[in-house]
């Protein structure tokens, strides 16, 4: 255990009320990872092939705590699917073996937000086939009704690798968003230092009824006028999944570390992939 982390940890809890900018923040919510083993009960955990036709079969087993960080482990391991069945038009069965395996940890069961700053400090692997995300969504309707945000992802676009902070919310059709996504090269950050991806970095949002205004390291990347998304009126939802009074509405945090798709063509060489979280903190 980081004997030094833990005394900045005990000094940082202490100041629960504190000035950011121009608003006074309290602390409401964090995880500071400072206990090895397994996270705590505030994650629970997604499991199997998820989303995106990505390669990767989610499990607990690839998240674990030590050295007062969460570590999500990207790794090659070949096994059979257990949901596989010959024939199944659905991707997540008609794959008869499991390739890659990772985790996706979330606060759905536990913790949900609307409104504050968020932070996250973090070191993201950048090897190709890496698709590591901070996310939010909303916790009524499905997606993308719901909304939602990515604090980060990094990912190849448009042959690129790239950071993104981006917001969605439902169009007309079911299962079509709307999005509003700023792009980033990689290169903005690694021109400026050469060993930006072996160092730790924070990933902020500050949300208001008003404004989404996504940062990384004190850097705007989006900002997202509210004003404009409401959803398109698919089953007749013309609600706003970022600003509302539909009572409960909040969003949850999502943590993952996605194989293939658009983190492209995984370099084995670079395996395993691990994406480490120092903190998440929450203020309002």
């Amino acid at each position: 255990m980081d004997i030094r982390k833990n005394i900045g940890t005990i000094l940082f809890l202490l100041l629960s009320v504190i000035a950011q900018g121009q608003k006074e923040y309290r602390l409401v919510w964090s995880d500071e990872f400072d206990v090895d083993g397994r996270p705590s009960k505030d994650w629970t955990f997604e499991r199997g092939f998820v989303r995106n036709q990505e390669l990767q079969w989610y499990q607990p087993q690839n998240a674990f705590v030590k050295d007062g960080c969460l570590v999500i482990e990207g790794r090659q391991e070949h096994r059979p699917n257990p949901d596989y069945e010959t024939g199944n038009g659905d991707w997540r069965r008609n794959r008869e073996y499991i390739e890659f395996t990772s985790s996706s940890l979330t606060t759905r069961l536990s913790r949900q937000f609307l409104y504050g700053r968020f932070e996250v400090r973090a070191k993201i692997p950048v090897a190709s086939g890496s698709w590591p995300a901070i996310w939010l969504l909303g916790n009524k309707w499905e997606w993308p009704l719901n909304g939602e945000i990515d604090m980060l992802e990094y990912y190849i676009k448009d042959g690129r690798p790239s950071i993104l902070a981006n917001a969605c919310w439902g169009a007309s059709e079911r299962w079509h968003a709307i999005w509003d996504s700023v792009v980033t090269p990689f290169i903005h950050y690694t021109e400026k230092d050469p060993d930006w991806a072996n160092k730790f970095h924070i990933w902020r949002m500050d949300w208001d009824k008003d404004f989404i205004r996504l940062y990384l390291d004190d850097e705007l990347l989006n900002e997202i006028d509210l004003k404009q998304t409401f959803n398109g009126g698919y089953n007749g939802n013309t609600e706003n999944p970022f600003s509302n009074n539909v009572p409960g509405f909040k969003h949850y945090i999502l943590l993952n570390l996605a194989i293939g798709a658009n983190g492209g063509e995984p370099d084995i060489s670079q395996f395993p992939l691990r994406y480490y979280i120092d903190y998440v903190r929450v203020y309002e």
